[in-house]
């Protein structure tokens, strides 16, 4: 196992972020607007953000890079601007850490379906391992490849970031089917797990799309699934039109009640997604301090 990783798991459960998407769309980030673009457009707000979040108690902190490969670049009509991009990412969660959280990449969905043969897998696999080595270079520890809906986008983006040497976690977001268990591709936490395992991912997760409610059987299903660690990233709840605006209804006290079940189901590492924010983590992170201390709350 990878000494980063170790070190973490030392004193597993880890707490880890939350949301920065509909963070900076609190902070002026417009709807359609991509969160990357405020690393060199607006750092001090991405910086401010990655702050809280240590300072409320995260013991690893994201890049704001999920949307910064070149693929979803290209789309975006910024992929001039790829490089400058992840570097700025990495050095804006190193300033805000200030040594007191691991720095992982976020590494999102190229944006084009493999599965439909929308993008060739030489170009997805490409396109993750230049976006890996930049990050690598740039110094963060880990990669986090999430919200993944195909399995096989999944197996080419663990695979072309393998070789930088970094602990691998590989998420997917688990929305779909008649019991909302499945991706929208139809991956089950089952095939998740073992085909992920089986490809060399360091750490099997799910994030995104559910409330923690929902994660909490997800998550004895990946545990059930795998010998790896399970990463857990719920929203804060299912999302709500509210005055044309898009609203979380979960508070951080609702969601931290199901910290205990999600931890007793098997996950080494919690954090929060879309609709999350600093005070969700300083929840975590007390709930996390007290089953450390007893093993149980």
């Amino acid at each position: 196992m990878n000494s980063t990783l170790e070190d973490l798991l030392a004193h597993a459960p880890v707490v880890t972020d939350g949301a920065i998407g509909t963070e900076l769309q609190a902070r002026g980030l417009a709807n359609g607007e991509c969160p990357d673009t405020w690393n060199l457009e607006r750092p001090s707000e991405v910086e401010d953000l990655a702050r809280a979040y240590v300072e409320s108690g995260s013991e690893v902190v994201l890049t704001n890079t999920f949307r910064s490969n070149r693929i979803a670049l290209q789309t975006l009509g910024m992929v001039d601007r790829l490089e400058e991009m992840n570097r700025a990412a990495v050095d804006i969660a190193r300033r805000a850490s200030q040594g007191r959280a691991r720095i992982f990449a976020s590494l999102g969905p190229c944006g084009k379906l493999l599965v439909m043969g929308e993008v060739a897998a030489d170009e997805v696999r490409s396109a993750f391992a230049e976006q890996a080595g930049i990050l690598s270079s740039s110094g963060v520890v880990g990669f986090v490849i999430e919200t993944m809906a195909d399995v096989e986008e999944a197996r080419v983006a663990v695979e072309a970031v393998k070789p930088f040497g970094r602990p691998v976690v590989i998420s997917f977001v688990f929305d779909s089917g008649k019991n909302r268990d499945r991706t929208m591709t139809g991956v089950t936490p089952e095939q998740a797990a073992q085909e992920l395992t089986a490809a060399g991912a360091d750490v099997i997760g799910a994030n995104c799309a559910l409330g923690i409610e929902a994660y909490v059987p997800i998550c004895r299903r990946l545990r059930a699934s795998t010998d790896q660690p399970i990463w857990i990233k719920p929203n804060a709840g299912l999302p709500e039109l509210v005055d044309g605006k898009v609203r979380y209804p979960a508070t951080p006290e609702a969601f931290v009640s199901f910290v205990p079940a999600l931890l007793e189901a098997g996950a080494s590492f919690v954090g929060g997604c879309c609709g999350t924010n600093p005070q969700f983590v300083r929840a975590m992170s007390e709930t996390v301090r007290r089953w450390r201390s007893s093993g149980t709350i």
